[in-house]
C-alpha cells in the first residue's frame, strides 16, 4: 500500500526530528545554570514536600533521560545528570517526575488506568510481534491468529494514548509549581516549558505511529476476511 508506506516514512522522519530536537533542547538547557543553584534532587524534594508528600523517595539511576516515577515503589528515579545537575533541564525533568508522584497521591484517573495496563502491556509486548508475523504468514489458513495480534496491538495503542494526558498533566503540574514556588525566574520557566513540550511531543508521535500501524494490520485482517 503506497499510502501506508509514505505515511510510515513520514512518521519515521517526524519521530527523528522530534527526538533530535528534544536532545538538542536538553543539551542546550543543561548548560544554563539555575539562578538559585539547586540540584534536581533538591528541587524534587522541595516539590514533594510542598505538595505534602513525604512517603516518596528520590533515587539516582543510570543512563540519560531515563528519569521516571515508579508508583509501585513510590520512587522518583532521576538520571545522574538530572539528580545532581543544577541547571534548567534538571529542574524541568525533576519537577515533571514529581508531577507523576502528585498524580499518584491525588489518584489521578488516567495514571491509575495506565498503571493497571502496565503489567499486561509489558507481558504481551514480548510476543505480540511474533503473533502478528505468524498471523500474516498464516492468514489464509488461521485468520484468528492475526485477529489476536490486532487485539493485542490495539491495547498497546490504547496505552499510548492514555499516556498522553498523563504526561501533559505531569508537565502542567511541574510548570505551575515551578512558577508558584519561584524556584525559577521567568526566562528559566520559559526554557523549562520548552523542554517539557518537546518531551511530550515524543509521546504524541509514538501514539500516532502506533495508531497508524494498528490501522494497517486491521486492514490486512479485514481484507482477508472477505
Amino acid at each position: 500500500m503506497p499510502f501506508f508506506f509514505i505515511l510510515f516514512i513520514g512518521l519515521m522522519l517526524l519521530s527523528w526530528y522530534v527526538s533530535s530536537q528534544l536532545q538538542s533542547k536538553f543539551e542546550q538547557y543543561s548548560k544554563i545554570s539555575l539562578r538559585n543553584g539547586m540540584s534536581g534532587a533538591e528541587i524534587a524534594k522541595k516539590m514533594l514536600a510542598d505538595q505534602g508528600i513525604f512517603d516518596v523517595s528520590i533515587t539516582s539511576t543510570e543512563g540519560t533521560l531515563t528519569d521516571h516515577y515508579n508508583p509501585a515503589t513510590k520512587t522518583v528515579n532521576l538520571s545522574h545528570d538530572v539528580c545532581y545537575g543544577r541547571n534548567v533541564a534538571a529542574a524541568a525533568v525533576a519537577a515533571h517526575e514529581c508531577g507523576h508522584a502528585v498524580q499518584h497521591a491525588k489518584s489521578y484517573s488516567f495514571l491509575q488506568v495506565r498503571s493497571s495496563l502496565v503489567p499486561f502491556v509489558s507481558a504481551t509486548s514480548r510476543y505480540m510481534q511474533w503473533i502478528l508475523l505468524a498471523g500474516i504468514l498464516t492468514i489464509s489458513i488461521f485468520p484468528a491468529i492475526l485477529g489476536v495480534g490486532v487485539f493485542l496491538f490495539a491495547l498497546t495503542t490504547l496505552f499510548s494514548f492514555i499516556t498522553l494526558p498523563v504526561e501533559y498533566d505531569a508537565s502542567n503540574r511541574a510548570l505551575a509549581w515551578l512558577e508558584k514556588s519561584t524556584i525559577v525566574n521567568s526566562s528559566e520557566h520559559e526554557m523549562a516549558a520548552d523542554a517539557l513540550n518537546w518531551a511530550a511531543r515524543t509521546y504524541v508521535v509514538a501514539a500516532i505511529s502506533s495508531l497508524a500501524t494498528l490501522i494497517h494490520y486491521l486492514m490486512i485482517f479485514l481484507r482477508n476476511r472477505r
